[in-house]
């Protein structure tokens, strides 16, 4: 076999035995290592902000993957499909409004079921958002999750608002 070849193979072969973390993809931050739900709870901790304030968002930004995928409701008809940063972008646009500015804005875990196998997981979320002394709403999220040097991800989120006519699956808390 050629030297050319054989350097190859042993490049190739050492770099399918390394962990993907090795192989540029992110690194741990001291984010929960022990479980998706607690990934997902701290999350929605980190969005919602009191009166005045804004949520800080490199910690969100840490919770996903650079390249994750968030799809949600922008109206009974559309949906929006949103990189990372127009996630954060669209939150912030949201933040600065005058009711939201002057209220703040809180998102409320109603239930959640959390499924792990392996390096991957499945978060459902039943929740809240609402505006302090303004209106709110119930929502459906969706995550999927992976866990890279032992840190949990947010790779997808998708959302559906539940609306009077179409209640919240029950059996997904089951």
């Amino acid at each position: 076999m050629p030297r050319r070849f054989l350097l190859r193979l042993c490049v190739v072969t050492l770099l399918v035995g390394l962990p993907v973390e090795t192989l540029g993809a992110q690194s741990p931050v001291g984010t929960p290592a022990d479980g998706a739900e607690q990934t997902i709870r701290l999350l929605y901790d980190l969005i919602s902000a009191e009166a005045g304030s804004v949520p800080d968002w490199a910690p969100v930004r840490e919770l996903f993957l650079a390249e994750s995928v968030i799809i949600l409701r922008s109206s009974r008809d559309m949906m929006s499909v949103l990189s990372l940063d127009g996630f954060i972008r669209d939150f912030e646009e949201f933040y600065a409004t005058p009711l939201v500015r002057a209220n703040g804005f809180k998102e409320t875990i109603l239930e959640l079921k959390a499924t792990e196998f392996g390096e991957m997981a499945q978060v459902w979320v039943l929740y809240e958002a609402r505006i302090p002394g303004g209106g709110g709403n119930r929502g459906l999220d969706n995550f999927s999750l992976i866990r890279r040097s032992g840190t949990w991800r947010v790779a997808a989120i998708t959302n559906e608002v539940v609306f009077p006519d179409g209640p919240a699956p029950t059996h997904l808390f089951d």
